[in-house]
């Protein structure tokens, strides 16, 4: 098996080690994003479920592919008494989420994060985007260029800014070896969540920590797994990346097998404005479980600015 092969079987975007647009269905519109205890409604109806625990500075936490909010607990339980306004909602179809079979592209993510931040009236807010969801958040930007809600970005454990092969992209994985990996969720999902669990984490990771990632995983919508895993491995950010402005820290595991950091975390870190890259020496995919204290310290230094 080549490198190429490998990488293909690990990839899981948000939590790959341990997915496109489904066709539309008639979902009322509402006026504009409305939020109520502990629920944001976006534009097409969706309700989405947010945390927000303690209160100050703003951070925002977007959660990896077929993960939902829970998975930044060991952040915001340590940030939300430091300080800061920890917020974190399920994606559409993970979590407490509605599930409404559309809108699993990146457009419409980025305005499902317009409509939390919109709605929860946010500015100035820190974003920590692990995985796949760089790409939501640079989504949101794309089309809110002036917008004052976000004012510094963290891109962790990243799949930016192209994972698919192309002429200008050769170090990519062909599109060929993602459509087999999709064949292995609609056969068997939950079978191949543990066949790849093992990168996602490292050795020292208890068998527990390990079980409730896994279910995490478990409760998201299969058809947001597919559509979005789809639609990570297809994007090209690198335009996208080119044009931020405010100041960007990519944080990555030198061990990180399900987004290799040689195709990621080092060529998009060149694109924005302002950016550094910050190395994790045996870090995984999963280093916000693996890595905890180490990686806390780093966000509340970047969110002070």
């Amino acid at each position: 098996m080549n490198r190429r092969d490998v990488f293909a079987a690990t990839l899981a975007g948000g939590a790959a080690a341990l997915t496109g647009m489904a066709a539309p269905s008639a979902i009322a519109a509402t006026p504009g994003p409305v939020a109520t205890p502990n629920w944001v409604t976006a534009r097409d109806g969706t309700r989405l479920y947010v945390r927000s625990w303690g209160s100050g500075a703003p951070i925002l936490f977007l959660s990896g592919w077929a993960l939902s909010s829970e998975m930044w607990a060991y952040q915001m339980a340590a940030l939300s008494e430091r300080g800061f306004r920890c917020i974190a909602f399920d994606r559409r179809g993970h979590g407490r989420s509605d599930d409404p079979g559309q809108g699993y592209d990146y457009a419409t993510l980025g305005d499902d994060v317009d409509a939390v931040l919109t709605a929860l009236g946010i500015d100035g807010a820190t974003v920590i985007a692990h995985s796949m969801s760089g790409g939501e958040i640079l989504s949101y930007l794309e089309k809110r260029a002036t917008a004052q809600r976000v004012a510094r970005i963290l891109f962790l454990a990243t799949t930016l800014p192209c994972l698919t092969a192309k002429p200008d992209n050769p170090a990519g994985v062909p599109a060929a070896a993602f459509d087999q990996m999709r064949q292995q969720f609609y056969a068997d999902f939950p079978r191949w969540i543990d066949m790849n669990s093992d990168s996602f984490v490292v050795p020292e990771t208890s068998p527990l920590m390990r079980s409730w990632i896994k279910d995490i995983m478990l409760r998201t919508s299969l058809r947001a797994i597919v559509d979005l895993n789809r639609a990570m491995t297809s994007a090209d950010f690198r335009g996208e990346l080119g044009a931020v402005t405010v100041p960007t820290l990519f944080i990555h595991g030198d061990k990180d097998a399900s987004a290799p950091l040689a195709l990621t975390a080092q060529p998009a870190s060149k694109l924005p404005k302002q950016a550094k890259l910050v190395v994790y020496e045996g870090a995984p995919h999963g280093l916000l479980v693996t890595h905890i204290a180490r990686l806390n310290a780093d966000i509340e230094a970047f969110a002070k600015g």
